[in-house]
């Protein structure tokens, strides 16, 4: 039973960080990203902003997703 909630608080954390994540909100909400850009996560992140923490966090992991995502970025580039 200990087992069932260790997996359900592990689920719930993941679902939480990867709800903030730059590369997701910049993609998927409107009017969040700049969109139509090359790394817009890791440019949505280093923006002003009251949660430094958090962006430092996540700015390694929205640079790994940015990158992995540059093909279709580039499919639908050129940017300015």
């Amino acid at each position: 039973m200990g087992n069932r909630f260790l997996k359900a608080g592990v689920i719930a954390v993941a679902v939480l960080c990867l709800s903030g994540c730059g590369s997701i909100i910049s993609r998927t909400f409107p009017g969040q990203g700049h969109g139509n850009q090359y790394y817009p996560g890791v440019q949505w992140d280093v923006r002003d902003s009251g949660w430094r923490i958090l962006t430092i966090l996540d700015l390694p992991l929205s640079l790994v997703v940015d990158t992995l995502m540059l093909p279709v970025d580039a499919q639908h580039g050129p940017y300015e």
